[in-house]
């Protein structure tokens, strides 16, 4: 399995983790050029905490962000 660094400006949340309505719980911080491909293809996207999966919904502002991911992010350095 590889390890892939990923820069803070290239990342933007993505839900997973669903609720019984269908909504995300919360969403996570994944490569932002991979999330059109995850809508379209279906294929899994590797948020920066390490959770796989599909791209299904968009963050609204305000909406809860995964605190591993946030963690992550905050800690890059820009154009890093």
């Amino acid at each position: 399995m590889s390890t892939e660094t990923l820069t803070k400006p290239e990342t933007t949340p993505e839900g997973t983790d669903t609720t019984d309505d269908d909504s995300p719980k919360m969403f996570h911080y994944v490569k932002k050029n991979k999330i059109a491909e995850s809508a379209v293809m279906g294929t899994h996207v590797v948020a920066l905490c390490g959770e796989v999966f599909p791209v299904t919904k968009s963050p609204k502002p305000g909406s809860p962000v995964c605190p591993a991911c946030k963690e992550i992010f905050d800690g890059l350095r820009p154009g890093e």
